[in-house]
């Protein structure tokens, strides 16, 4: 997806795909043979040959690093040739180390070629993962428009611990979960995979906000250590920070519960208002352990025209050389856009520059725009 586009961008100047830049080894070649023929006797160039097909291997294939080695070869038989020293032993060694370095060339091209075939199965089933499991958001739900960023930490990686979803009611509202798992590798995308499906099997039919946050809460915390031993569990550290939102399509305000995660943004005309609430919760998969059997709902204005901005802390602690943070709460208003999706492109190429594309920790962002009309009462509900 985003990430293997970028992939192939930049395919043209990657070792192997540069076809264009087979003109410095042969370039190097025909200048080898040209001065060493013409060069006086004890000067002797034929051992630059073997760049040739060394170069060769971060711009070609194997077969095009043979072809360029046989070149190297032809040509250092053509100077013994014509400088008449054919049967010395000095050109002969010349040509057996040309036809070495070739030979490991061509060899070290078999096995780059094969490990970028794994690579490329490894992203395959990685974008899989990710469609499965980080569904896109739906673009339009009831009055809202939305959008979805994520943007991994590592390149060949598509999915890590922050996730995003979404969900309609019957009684005609949006659901949206944010999250960010503790932990990364393996551990993480379980743990993120759990959560989600939890939400995806619950949003749309919990009668209230606070039971939807007991059931994830409850769902993460059994599935994370029913197999584990007391012992286990007392050391085990499974947890999720999130936000849970409940946006109804015609009141204008959005119901909020956090669970240790940064606090909502809305960019309202230039100002930008943090929606932080009075109560945050310990993270899912903690509550429950520490007897927390109830969550409190705090309630927020959005009204027509204003853009919320939910993230994972991998947004406001990317750092950049000199270990300052990303500035969100400052750049934010500075893109004056009621489109969310050219909101986060914004967004995603001012932070992979602030962070010179090398971002430490996984980062997921989602906006939601509400437009000034909402769908009638009676309308049927698409549900997630």
């Amino acid at each position: 997806m985003a990430l293997r586009a970028w992939l192939d961008a930049r395919r043209s100047w990657q070792p192997g795909h540069a076809p264009a830049l087979l003109v410095i080894p042969l370039g190097l070649i025909v200048t080898v043979c040209l001065v060493d023929v013409l060069s006086p006797p004890h000067v002797h160039l034929g051992p630059l040959l073997v760049a040739a097909p060394a170069i060769t291997v971060a711009l070609a294939g194997p077969r095009t690093t043979a072809a360029m080695g046989a070149l190297a070869v032809a040509a250092q038989v053509l100077i013994g040739a014509l400088r008449g020293v054919s049967g010395t032993a000095n050109i002969q060694a010349q040509i057996a180390a040309l036809i070495v370095v070739s030979a490991a060339c061509v060899t070290l091209c078999v096995l780059r070629g094969r490990r970028e075939r794994q690579l490329h199965h490894v992203q395959s089933v990685a974008e899989a993962a990710q469609r499965v499991l980080l569904q896109p958001l739906p673009a339009r739900a009831g009055p809202l428009r939305i959008a979805g960023l994520y943007i991994p930490a590592e390149k060949e990686a598509e999915l890590g611990g922050d996730l995003y979803a979404a969900a309609r009611t019957a009684h005609h509202s949006t659901r949206l979960l944010i999250g960010d798992v503790r932990g990364s590798g393996l551990g993480a995308i379980s743990n993120t995979a759990l959560l989600l499906g939890a939400f995806r099997a619950a949003a749309h039919r919990q009668a209230t906000l606070p039971r939807l946050a007991v059931h994830l809460d409850a769902a993460f915390r059994w599935d994370t250590s029913q197999w584990r031993s007391q012992t286990e569990q007392d050391t085990a550290e499974d947890f999720a920070t999130a936000i849970l939102l409940d946006i109804p399509d015609h009141d204008p305000v959005v119901h909020l519960i956090s669970c240790g995660h940064p606090p909502p943004l809305v960019l309202r005309g230039d100002r930008l208002l943090p929606l932080v609430a009075e109560a945050s919760h310990l993270p899912v998969g903690l509550g429950g352990a520490f007897g927390i059997v109830e969550y409190d709902v705090q309630t927020f204005p959005f009204e027509a025209g204003d853009t919320m901005l939910l993230y994972t802390d991998g947004v406001i602690e990317a750092r950049n050389a000199d270990g300052r943070f990303y500035p969100l709460a400052e750049r934010v208003p500075q893109w004056t856009t009621d489109d969310p999706e050219e909101l986060l492109r914004r967004l995603r190429a001012d932070l992979l520059a602030h962070v010179h594309a090398h971002p430490d920790d996984d980062a997921a962002v989602v906006a939601i725009h509400r437009t000034g009309s909402a769908p009638p009462r009676d309308e049927a509900v698409d549900r997630a």
